[in-house]
């Protein structure tokens, strides 16, 4: 124990001071005492508790007592809110009818902040089924819905608002993200829990089966004494529509399925490598109204991490007097060009992803211990995930500390090529699944600094055991040190350390198949003699003769019939901003030779080779046909911007096809 407290203290300096001895790994630590503290850390946070253990953090347990709403702050009174890089999920929201509004008459945030006096006043609408969709953004487990009425005020016809109840009312409920939620006009989200054509309350309490809740739909439906034409009447002259609500209350006993913890993004003061993630986390169950630990409760860490090489993850563009798009600042972006509606000068363009400089989410990881396999950065950002299955099991996080090290060089680039067609014409090497292909890996590294140690080793992930060939120094054929040959890379071991002003670049030949849709042969250099951390080779121009400027190979399935053909899409880059323009991609294409009809799934896949979408259609026949997309996941979130592949496919008894084009999205 004392010993870690050492290497933590060490870690907390290092986050103040760069390391004095460049080949020394140290740690950065958030929580647990002796690192960052969590709550001063975070830029978004949903039902996270900081307070019951001060250095760790946790999810809010519900009590009775409290409404789940006054857990949540943020509120967004639009279905869509209009902050760059809203991600379904991670903001609560409460909004009126289909698409909500900030007006007061529109706000639905005014009834899930507690307060009974600000509310959305009754109107003089004709329309007498409005409605209120809330999303804790989060699955609670809630086991009572509620509303009243405001307790001071009168409406406009003198009646005081505490006696003017909601004369019927349906309540819908649904646990997670559903498209239906999001279709125009009312619909039930999910399973009613009450429908009460008339009512005299005006304190409302609906009563269910425990259970994971994050939608409430509620709608005020027509009742005895709604008589449309007097209703109509009324409308016209001024009269508004009895019932008025002073607040929503949902009730939740135990944790909600997951707590999300995402840090802002954390400079640390110069660029390094990265090496394991860890973290120490405690197990918990509420017995008998106490806390205590239990290694058997059903929950689990998830974090995500990325890294960047500055202090924004995105690129923001406004038009210039020729329509094309330029780079701008944040700042201009936000606050001094006009919002995007027509390509002129002074208005917003899109908001894209900067993956030149800041890599993408990693995958998530649920074992502390694993290797990051981040690029280099000096920039980093974690979004935390605190999973359980359990309304009364949870997870206690207490700290996280991450390895790092120095850069063993600036930047080590390189590419990969078939020998077979070392520039192809599509720009990204393609060859046969299954089959033995040559290849040749080039790395180029880049020296700017004394500092930079310099590498003696190379290790290339190659999904499957390769077989070595030969390495080039420079252009000049070189013996290896030694070669060790495992079952999805090759490392070598160079026969000199590579540093400054000695060698330049180096081609590494060997052979293995490809068997995955998309394959990234990732590397990383690393050196056996010092104790630090490998550093990842970067995608880049590591040699002329080589075309590809990637370390990403695709498969491609020969003899294949092209059941699939006249593939287009309706928009090379989609906006699914909410705006109206570019929401929603349209694959077109049409199906040819089919015996019978049959499921037609839509694969989108990150430029790494990760498929983050699978949608099974309907079986389609022979014909014209399309496909539409919004650019969301299954869970309902929307993919961060950036270049993607979109894959059409189909399997049928007659064999397989599938088509592949490139999409961007943007905001």
């Amino acid at each position: 124990m004392n010993q870690r407290f050492a290497l933590v203290l060490l870690a907390f300096v290092c986050v103040l001071r760069p390391s004095a001895a460049p080949a020394q790994v140290s740690v950065w630590q958030l929580g647990g005492g002796g690192g960052l503290q969590w709550a001063a850390i975070d830029t978004n946070r949903i039902l996270v508790d900081f307070s019951t253990v001060p250095t760790a953090i946790q999810p809010v347990y519900f009590t009775p007592e409290r409404t789940v709403y006054s857990h949540l702050d943020n509120w967004a009174a639009l279905r869509i809110p209009r902050e760059l890089g809203f991600v379904d999920g991670e903001r609560p929201r409460s909004w009126r009818d289909a698409n909500g509004g900030e007006a007061p008459d529109r706000n639905g945030t005014y009834l899930v902040d507690g307060d009974s006096l600000t509310f959305t006043p009754p109107l003089s609408d004709p329309r007498v089924q409005i409605y209120f969709t809330i999303d804790t953004a989060v699955p609670v487990p809630a086991f009572r819905f509620g509303f009243y009425t405001p307790p001071r005020g009168f409406r406009s016809d003198g009646k005081p608002y505490a006696e003017d109840a909601i004369p019927a009312y349906e309540v819908s409920i649904a646990p997670e993200f559903d498209p239906i939620i999001y279709n125009g006009g009312y619909q039930r989200i999910g399973p009613l829990i009450a429908r009460v054509p008339e009512n005299l309350e005006t304190k409302v309490q609906i009563d269910f089966p425990r259970q994971y809740v994050r939608f409430v739909r509620y709608q005020r439906v027509l009742s005895s004494i709604d008589n449309p034409v007097l209703f109509a009447v009324n409308s016209q002259a001024g009269t508004a529509q009895q019932g008025t609500i002073g607040d929503f209350e949902l009730f939740a006993q135990g944790v909600p399925q997951r707590a999300l913890y995402t840090t802002k993004i954390i400079d640390l003061g110069e660029e390094l490598n990265f090496g394991r993630l860890h973290w120490s986390a405690t197990p918990m169950r509420m017995r008998n109204g106490e806390p205590e630990p239990d290694p058997l409760a059903k929950a689990h860490v998830s974090i995500e991490v990325r890294s960047g090489r500055d202090d924004d993850p995105n690129l923001y563009h406004e038009y210039d007097d020729k329509g094309r798009e330029v780079v701008v600042t944040r700042q201009r972006f936000e606050k001094e060009l006009a919002p995007a509606n027509r390509q002129r000068p002074g208005v917003r363009a899109s908001v894209q992803y900067d993956a030149e400089n800041w890599t993408f989410w990693s995958s998530p990881f649920t074992t502390s211990g694993q290797l990051l396999s981040l690029r280099s950065g000096s920039h980093m950002q974690l979004k935390i995930a605190l999973q359980s299955t359990d309304f009364d099991s949870w997870i206690r996080l207490d700290s996280l500390w991450i390895e790092r090290a120095p850069l063993l060089a600036s930047q080590v680039l390189g590419e990969i090529a078939s020998i077979d067609a070392l520039e192809p014409r599509r720009g990204f090497s393609e060859v046969e699944l299954g089959a033995r292909t040559q290849f040749v890996y080039a790395i180029r590294p880049e020296f700017v600094s004394d500092t930079e140690l310099g590498f003696d080793a190379l290790r290339i992930r190659t999904g499957t055991r390769p077989t070595f060939e030969r390495l080039q120094l420079d252009g000049q054929d070189a013996e290896p040190l030694s070669v060790e040959i495992e079952d999805d890379a090759l490392v070598l071991h160079f026969p000199q350390r590579i540093t400054a002003g000695q060698i330049t670049a180096a081609q590494i030949y060997f052979s293995t198949e490809v068997f995955d849709f998309a394959r990234t042969f990732s590397g990383e250099v690393f050196t056996d003699e010092t104790p630090t951390l490998p550093q990842p080779v970067r995608e880049g121009d590591a040699d002329s003769s080589i075309g590809t400027s990637s370390l990403r190979v695709f498969g491609a399935v020969q003899k294949n019939v092209e059941f699939i053909q006249n593939l287009a899409l309706s928009s090379e880059t989609i906006t699914p901003n909410g705006d109206g323009i570019n929401d929603l991609l349209r694959v077109n294409y049409s199906l040819f030779r089919l015996p019978q009809a049959v499921p037609v799934v839509l694969n989108v896949y990150r430029l790494d080779g990760r498929r983050v979408i699978h949608r099974q259609g309907a079986p389609q026949p022979s014909g014209p046909q399309s496909i539409a997309w919004d650019g969301r996941d299954a869970s309902g979130r929307v993919l961060a911007p950036g270049l993607y592949l979109l894959e059409i496919a189909v399997e049928s008894e007659s064999g397989s096809s599938r088509q592949v084009r490139p999409l961007g999205i943007a905001y």
